[in-house]
């Protein structure tokens, strides 16, 4: 059997951003503090001992020196605080740099910079995403020679979600994810995977919703965008009116002035597909890709499952160095000792460098997709690594988020923290989205900078929240409501949702947090929602609304709103509820009941009532 070949140790060729915080894989009982270039770095407390043999200085000389000028009397084991150390670099020559320490369990935190020397091309990491039925299948099929639309997988395992195409001789790393939502999700949780994402657009149909939210996850993601206008051998193809499309969402072509290439494909006749791929190793050329083979492999999973066969097992992608097969390695909050790695073709892998996506056995949990993981050089540091992590995230009870609320921007506009606010905006009409985004635009000045990342027309969806979660938004609604779900998962994901009927009553909200003068305010809470199944006509009451509550409760005399495909068509008061033939006082989940609303007749079925009452609350 060939020896396994094993990446430099300890990291030698490697350095860390900002400084050397933490590094991963060096020999216990080394000292983290040094001089670099005339400049001391440290990371924390230092006694006189340890700053006398970091500065090649005699203890004594440094006691002295305290003694004399400072009035300090200290011993060669005294701690020394920030300003004393600075003081003593200074008089003796040294320019001086604190840097924040960051634990050894929180990996993620580090920012690997390998020496120019060790750094190789690696393969760009490509994303395709689309609308339905825009032919996204149809373009992967086509670029792997696979069959998956006519349900024919050929040789690719499609639960491994990655994949390698090799073109002039050169790969590209392609990862199927699950939806824009999943793309978006790992983002969340700090996976930045991918280097380029292919948006379809189909010539016959144009910008759809799906397609906007492509291109609202992409840009949030960070990644170069390539465009296929796929479908052109349709005759109902309108290249033209796709393009200007595209451009009043943002992607201008490079013809015209912009920085995104387009490409013109048929996936189905395999017409610009050969284009599409050159194009994309010249994106990834003028990027310039590159990461380093000789060091410990870090990178993220793509996903994870439990096999009955082979326990838990995880599809990750190495970003930099290189795995190998019993490598000890930390995968999200778990340890694993590679037993064995395979690719698509379910090929077994002794070695997996940068760029390259395989399945990984040996895992002692399942982790989440979007995890990072790092492999160590010392198999008791990666356990115990693990099960500090373990530790951690059951200590949070994974009520860690991203998302911002309007609580959040008060206090850091008042600390000063804060230059960029990000927002959704969705509302009942175009025009309405308009009115309210000029209106937000025109709130930004030197110091904060308001960022409209997304405005349509709508109600509020989950790919909303999803998006406001991986971005740090907050969500605006002008005359729309979510539903139950929506608000749900707003509140799983602690994204703030504001919603507002009155224009400059929403403007009014954002412009005293942006002045750090967020007054106690009263909120509004919903109590419940129900969905009206049938409607009775009275002549003397007006309509009468048969429905079913959905959850919460309703009650008599509480305010009403009702929604009509999430949106707001009224807003009143509720006059009388029922239960047969008996008024009652409230009827909660799962009962039906009737109800009128007051001064209100235009009810239909399907349409959900939704309750609220307007609450104090103090800010703290």
């Amino acid at each position: 059997m060939a020896k396994k070949q094993k990446p430099n140790k300890g990291n030698t060729n490697t350095r860390v951003s900002n400084g050397p915080k933490y590094d991963p894989n060096r020999k216990k009982g080394v000292p983290q503090n040094k001089v670099n270039g005339g400049v001391f770095v440290y990371t924390g407390s230092i006694t006189v001992s340890e700053l006398s043999k970091q500065l090649g200085l005699n203890p004594s000389d440094i006691i002295k020196y305290l003694f004399l000028n400072k009035k300090m009397m200290v011993t060669i084991n005294s701690q020394l605080d920030d300003e004393v150390i600075g003081e003593l670099c200074l008089n003796y020559g040294y320019d001086f740099k604190k840097e924040k320490a960051i634990e050894e369990e929180n990996f993620e935190e580090l920012e690997i910079i390998d020496d120019e020397k060790d750094l190789v091309e690696r393969p760009p990491v490509v994303v395709v995403m689309g609308h339905v039925d825009h032919g996204k299948t149809t373009l992967i099929d086509t670029i792997r020679s696979s069959n998956i639309a006519g349900g024919e997988a050929g040789a690719i395992t499609q639960a491994i979600g990655a994949y390698q195409k090799e073109i002039l001789g050169k790969k590209i790393t392609f990862l199927d994810t699950p939806g824009h939502e999943a793309f978006t999700q790992m983002r969340a949780r700090g996976a930045k995977m991918t280097d380029i994402a292919i948006i379809v657009v189909a010539a016959d149909d144009g910008v759809m919703p799906q397609t906007k939210e492509a291109i609202d996850h992409a840009k949030a993601a960070g990644v170069n965008i390539i465009v296929a206008i796929n479908k052109i051998d349709k005759p109902a193809a309108n290249i033209e009116k796709v393009t200007q499309e595209l451009i009043e969402n943002g992607l201008i072509p490079e013809e015209y002035g912009g920085e995104h290439i387009f490409r013109q494909v048929s996936a189905k006749k395999n017409i610009g597909v050969q284009e599409l791929l050159e194009t994309i190793l010249v994106v990834a050329e003028l990027s310039e890709l590159k990461a380093n083979p000789n060091r410990y492999a870090l990178g993220t999973v793509v996903e994870a499952s439990l096999d009955k066969n082979e326990g838990a097992k995880a599809t990750i992608l190495v970003q930099n160095g290189t795995l190998n097969t019993g490598d000890s390695v930390v995968i999200g909050n778990a340890y694993c000792k590679v037993r064995k790695m395979v690719n698509e073709y379910k090929k077994v892998l002794k070695t997996a460098g940068p760029s390259t996506p395989v399945v990984v056995t040996g895992l002692d949990e399942v982790p989440q997709a979007g995890d990072n993981f790092m492999a160590y050089a010392d198999e008791k540091v990666a356990k115990e690594i693990a099960y500090k992590r373990k530790l951690n995230a059951k200590n949070k009870e994974m009520k860690t988020t991203s998302a911002m609320s309007l609580d959040d921007l008060y206090g850091q506009i008042k600390e000063g923290e804060v230059t960029n606010v990000n927002i959704i905006l969705k509302a009942d009409v175009q025009g309405s989205v308009e009115a309210c985004k000029g209106s937000l635009e025109k709130l930004s000045n030197d110091e904060v900078k308001i960022n409209i990342i997304r405005a349509t027309a709508g109600a509020i969806t989950l790919s909303d929240v999803l998006l406001a979660s991986a971005s740090n938004a907050i969500i605006y609604g002008f005359n729309v409501r979510p539903d139950a779900a929506v608000r749900a998962k707003a509140a799983e994901e602690k994204v703030d949702i504001r919603l507002h009927n009155i224009i400059y009553a929403l403007i009014e909200e954002l412009e005293e947090a942006m002045k750090g003068m967020l007054k106690p305010i009263e909120k509004e809470v919903v109590i419940g929602q129900a969905e009206v199944r049938q409607i009775f006509k009275a002549s003397k009451i007006g309509t009468i609304a048969g429905s079913y509550v959905l959850e919460g409760e309703l009650k008599r005399d509480c305010k009403i709103r009702l929604l009509r495909d999430g949106i707001v068509v009224y807003t009143g008061k509720l006059g009388s509820l029922r239960r047969f033939k008996d008024d009652v006082a409230k009827v909660a989940t799962g009962y039906e009941c009737a109800f009128t609303i007051e001064n209100f007749n235009d009810i239909k079925e399907g349409d959900i009532a939704e309750a609220y009452e307007i609450q104090q609350v103090a800010r703290g």
